[in-house]
């Protein structure tokens, strides 16, 4: 399985974000941890990590 972020806005609607895939869990937070900024800046308010078409869990963004 490949892991993946989703992105949303404040009101949960989806917002373009970077279309990156990794390999296992762990690369892809280490990700995250290093560009939340950039995606708070775009305007993204959550995300949501995604293995195949499950989703693996919510975070919010706002206040980290």
């Amino acid at each position: 399985m490949t892991w993946s972020w989703r992105y949303e806005d404040a009101e949960g609607k989806p917002v373009e974000g970077p279309n990156e895939t990794f390999s296992n869990q762990a690369d892809a937070e280490s990700w995250l941890g290093q560009t939340w900024r950039e995606l708070v800046a775009a305007g993204t308010a959550e995300v949501v990590l995604v293995e195949g078409d499950r989703d693996e869990y919510r975070m919010s963004l706002q206040g980290a």
